[in-house]
């Protein structure tokens, strides 16, 4: 396979084939750079080569016991690096003593670490989402009557009109309230999943909890931000900002991306008078768990997090040998999700040079209060390590209390059921599988104390 410097032009040699080019219009856009289109294993292997790597570790294997990379579960092996960075640290060594020095100092320099190694850097000037309102509805939910508005972020794409994203969202709120009212995000679907989804528990839905509180919901559909996939990064919103061309390794992916598009959510959220924009939550399940958690971390105009079943990438630490590893996300089907120097983490560096973990992701959210919640082992939610957001809860615990806020009220592992809801971090394993819905009671308990 050759190898070589890459030059982002219109004729581009991808290991060792040409890369398809999109074909301009006449109507004027033929004086911009096409897109270029990359398979997600072209770019993959793209990224490896700027970073000089032959090969990386190979993700672990959750189906078969008998391989040698098969996901660990045994708890005396899930630990092989237990020092994990300290958020109180600064970069040249001094305690972090106040809460002048975590803003001003401190903070910054975890934020610096994970736009530059995890999860990539949003370019300093995006361009403008223009929110129109296409559909309004009256209905009625649960004997609750209900507004429900379809929307559209358009970007502005005049800066590379070759590339277009316009992001859907719905917003849902009482028919009758009297005046602006809380509001949950969540990143999901709007209309029918493309997958199947599990049958609903019996009882009300997380739609029907919220509504009966007063309160309103939103869903944001990620995928109309970036596309879930490698071959996808040259268009979308980070398509969109590199005007086509493959990313950098620095530059953002689609967790980010997706997160972007939370806060650009958040931005219409302060125009609507039906939207009390101060209490405003974010949760995403799974691989939108990791964007909600960092999109609470990054913009703190979000009030609370529920972070469902977040794993790797998400709230669990990945210093921990436990069902998804760091291998799994520099892999070709999950590389998108992060910036192109998280690769190196799985060969030849190891988790343990990782600078940041996700205990300072979660203390990036400080004082605001994080739910975060699991399924068990048994029912097939062992693969986001519940234990190990835990830990990761517990070790940013301090920077919570320097902030005056409150962290976990136990550093032991609670057992199932059992809630540990008393603080500003939150946490709750449910005794389902990989699935948001039985911990949103607990998570409406611990939203009540914070919203009105």
């Amino acid at each position: 396979m050759r190898r070589g410097q890459w030059a982002l032009v219109s004729m581009l040699v991808v290991s060792g084939a040409i890369a398809q080019q999109a074909t301009p219009s006449q109507n004027g856009t033929d004086k911009y750079p096409p897109v270029v289109h990359l398979n997600a294993e072209q770019d993959h292997q793209r990224m490896m080569d700027l970073l000089g790597i032959k090969e990386l570790r190979p993700g672990r294997d959750g189906y078969h016991k008998d391989l040698p990379n098969s996901a660990n579960y045994d708890e005396a092996k899930a630990n092989p690096y237990p020092k994990l960075p300290d958020p109180l640290v600064t970069n040249d060594g001094k305690r972090v003593t106040t809460a002048k020095m975590w803003w001003k100092v401190r903070r910054p320099e975890i934020v610096e670490m994970f736009d530059r190694e995890i999860y990539g850097r949003v370019p300093a000037h995006t361009p403008a989402v223009h929110w129109e309102v296409t559909a309004t509805k009256r209905g009625e939910d649960a004997g609750v009557p209900t507004l429900t508005k379809s929307l559209v972020g358009h970007v502005d794409n005049s800066a590379y009109p070759l590339i277009g994203v316009n992001i859907q969202m719905e917003l849902t709120t009482p028919a009758n309230a009297k005046g602006p009212v809380p509001v949950i995000l969540e990143y999901g679907f709007i209309g029918k999943p493309p997958f199947k989804l599990p049958p609903p528990p019996p009882g009300p839905t997380w739609q029907e909890m919220l509504l009966a509180k007063g309160w309103g919901y939103a869903v944001l559909a990620p995928y109309s931000v970036q596309a879930d996939n490698g071959a996808g990064l040259t268009e979308g919103i980070i398509g969109l900002c590199n005007h086509g061309q493959p990313r950098k390794l620095d530059d953002w992916g689609a967790l980010r991306a997706w997160a972007w598009g939370g806060s650009r959510a958040m931005d219409y959220f302060q125009t609507d008078p039906a939207v009390n924009a101060k209490e405003v939550g974010i949760t995403g399940h799974s691989r939108f768990g990791k964007a909600a958690l960092i999109t609470e971390a990054y913009d703190q105009r979000f009030a609370i997090g529920y972070i469902s079943s977040s794993g790797e990438g998400g709230a669990k630490l990945s210093r921990r040998n436990w069902g998804e590893t760091v291998e799994n996300l520099a892999d070709k089907s999950e590389y998108h999700w992060m910036a192109g120097n998280f690769l190196k983490y799985a060969g030849p560096l190891q988790w343990s040079d990782l600078p940041v973990d996700a205990h300072e992701l979660i203390a990036l959210c400080a004082p605001r209060p994080v739910f975060v919640s699991a399924g068990t082992l048994e029912k097939g939610d062992g693969w986001v390590d519940a234990r190990g957001m835990f830990m990761a809860e517990v070790a940013a615990g301090p920077v919570y209390k320097l902030l005056g806020a409150k962290g976990l009220s136990s550093t032991e592992f609670p057992p199932v059921l059992t809630p540990d809801i008393g603080g500003d971090l939150a946490f709750r394993q449910h005794s389902e599988g990989h699935t948001p819905l039985p911990n949103w009671p607990t998570f409406i308990e611990v939203a009540s104390r914070y919203f009105h």
